[in-house]
């Protein structure tokens, strides 16, 4: 399966990221108002985050 990546330049950091909850899997995290962090052992690789992000700061390695 392929892994998600984060671009955290692209990541504004100023607010909750939605992604949070669009994650089924519950693979995505958040420190605060940091760049969120995808945890690589229960990413599904459903790209749910990479379509959602509206600042495209996801992308499959």
């Amino acid at each position: 399966m392929s892994k998600v990546k984060v671009d955290s330049v692209k990541c504004p950091q100023d607010h909750p990221c939605p992604l949070v909850g669009v994650c089924p899997a519950g693979a995505i995290s958040q420190n605060g108002y940091g760049a969120p962090m995808i945890d690589g052992e229960k990413c599904i690789s459903c790209g749910r985050c990479v379509i959602t992000c509206p600042y495209h700061c996801l992308a499959f390695e």
